[in-house]
């Protein structure tokens, strides 16, 4: 069983900074590729970066500039480093990765950024 546990978020003032970890309890070089997604009240879930087992990534155009995901295969942890934040920003944060039988999700960090 495949479970993804997120952390990192909290309440921040615009510019600010957080970095969040997904930490997960297989091996993350096992998947083609982890991602963040996150939905904020009233709004669908978003994809907003994502990185393949080669290290690829590619950004919601919004955050490009400012947020970067990487990952560490030798912890299992996938990260989001999210700069400059903006209140358009808030959210709940989740972690995502699938294989060839389901989508697999974290349980969310709550990330709000105020003006």
């Amino acid at each position: 069983q495949v479970q993804l546990v997120e952390s990192g978020g909290g309440l921040v003032q615009a510019g600010g900074s957080l970095r969040l970890s997904c930490v997960a309890s297989v091996s993350i070089s096992s998947f083609t590729a982890m991602g963040w997604y996150r939905q904020a009240p009233g709004k669908q879930r978003e994809l907003v970066a994502r990185i393949t087992s080669n290290s690829g990534t590619n950004y919601l155009d919004s955050v490009t500039g400012r947020f970067t995901i990487s990952r560490d295969n030798a912890k299992n942890t996938v990260y989001l480093q999210m700069n400059s934040l903006q209140p358009e920003d808030t959210a709940v944060y989740y972690c995502n990765t699938h294989n060839i039988f389901r989508d697999y999700w974290g349980q969310g960090t709550q990330v709000t950024v105020s003006s």
